[in-house]
């Protein structure tokens, strides 16, 4: 069995040379009930005649009669839910394109490569879909949460903070971390934040729970200081929350309370979402840098405005989107952008840091490019305050290998 305890596959290719070609790999991999069609249109007759249905579709782009981008489609309107890997030999520009096409259809696409398929390739692809898909599985359900049970845990403290080190890219030594708010909830479980911070915002609770946070963030950060550890703070804030013009001297007056000194915090404003307030939310982020926080514009890159935010805003750091650093060592579009956005925040003067870093070779591409930090399960999950001076301690053993 492979990575994803894959039993079947089913290879649509045109070609009898390259269906031979993958056939072999599969069974190399232990796969051994194999399917094969010669177009999407057989294909899709396969998948409506077979039971069960293939754990895995191996499609080509070129075909006669149906081809690969008409057969990603009429997978989705059929409600096929199989992974697909994509393999064709055209460039791989186009190729790259199809798997996002893929994606924006809600297709689980594992890979997106050029023929004739790699052994290795295979493998690594349904091995990196395995780790993906077990992270993603506690997010998937929608729990039925009000702004009732969010005021009541912020009553009752169910509301605590997680964080995740962000390290040197050069020397791999941990140079902050980034404050992650978590809910867990007394019968419900864990509740994603992607599920509950929206709500925050919808129900004007946003104040309330960023505050919170703050306060257990800071609060930590003066526990760290007093056992020698000196770690920059980073503290999403919700654009929603700028429109607020005494925003600044209230988080002033949060790290005076805590005895910080300002460099020692980092705002975090998400650079796709938008304010209707410009000039207040302006004013509050000239404050805040006027003070001598940190400010960070985060999931760069996936916004309209990315370069008039840069010119407007006096940010001190750019957060790389993760959809940027994912997959950038095999996609050659993606690694002309990650290296230019790099290059222009270093002759802005901007600390970078890439989000998402799950693979050594993206580390060792990210030294190249020159990136300031990076953040990502390569280095750590985000964890409990308390366990981070221990987990630095086991960390050091993984520095030498992160070493440019």
């Amino acid at each position: 069995m492979t990575a994803l305890q894959i039993s079947s596959v089913l290879i649509v290719d045109d070609s009898l040379v390259q269906r031979s070609h993958a056939l072999a790999i599969c069974r190399e991999l232990g796969i051994e009930k194999l399917h094969e069609a010669g177009n999407g249109r057989e294909a899709l007759a396969l998948l409506t005649a077979v039971s069960p249905k293939p754990g895995l579709v191996i499609v080509d782009l070129e075909m006669p009669t149906m081809d690969g981008p008409e057969f990603l489609v009429k997978l989705q309107e059929l409600g096929f839910d199989i992974p697909v890997i994509v393999a064709s030999s055209r460039e791989q520009a186009l190729i790259d394109t199809v798997r996002e096409m893929g994606g924006v259809l809600g297709l689980h696409v594992l890979a997106a490569v050029q023929k004739p398929l790699q052994v290795d390739v295979l493998r690594q692809a349904l091995q990196n879909a395995q780790s993906r898909e077990t992270r993603r599985s506690s997010q998937r359900t929608e729990l039925n949460i009000d702004a009732a049970a969010l005021s009541d845990a912020l009553d009752r403290g169910e509301i605590f903070v997680h964080y995740q080190p962000k390290a040197d890219i050069r020397t791999g030594i941990v140079r902050g971390v980034e404050a992650l708010a978590r809910w867990k909830h007394p019968t419900l479980g864990m509740v994603p934040p992607d599920q509950f911070i929206p709500l925050a915002e919808r129900s004007q609770l946003i104040h309330r729970l960023t505050i919170d946070v703050m306060n257990q963030s800071m609060l930590q950060n003066s526990a760290w200081r007093a056992r020698g550890l000196h770690l920059p703070v980073a503290i999403n804030l919700s654009p929603v929350l700028l429109e607020r013009s005494d925003l600044a001297l209230e988080i002033a007056s949060l790290q005076q309370c805590h005895g910080l000194t300002p460099d020692q915090i980092v705002i975090e404003i998400t650079e796709s979402s938008l304010v209707t307030r410009v000039g207040t939310a302006l004013s509050v982020l000239a404050q805040l840098r006027l003070r001598g926080f940190g400010l960070s514009i985060d999931d760069y890159g996936t916004g309209f405005s990315s370069m008039q935010q840069l010119a407007r805003i006096p940010f001190t750091e750019l957060k790389i989107d993760r959809s940027f650093v994912r997959g950038a060592p095999e996609r050659e579009s993606l690694q002309v952008i990650l290296r230019s956005a790099i290059e222009m925040a270093n002759r802005l003067g901007l600390v970078t840091v890439a989000e998402g870093v799950e693979s050594l070779q993206e580390w060792r591409m990210l030294q190249e490019f020159g990136c300031t930090l990076g953040q990502g399960w390569l280095i750590a999950k985000p964890m409990a305050g308390d366990d981070l001076i221990g987990w630095m301690k086991q960390y050091r053993v993984q520095v030498g290998q992160l070493r440019a």
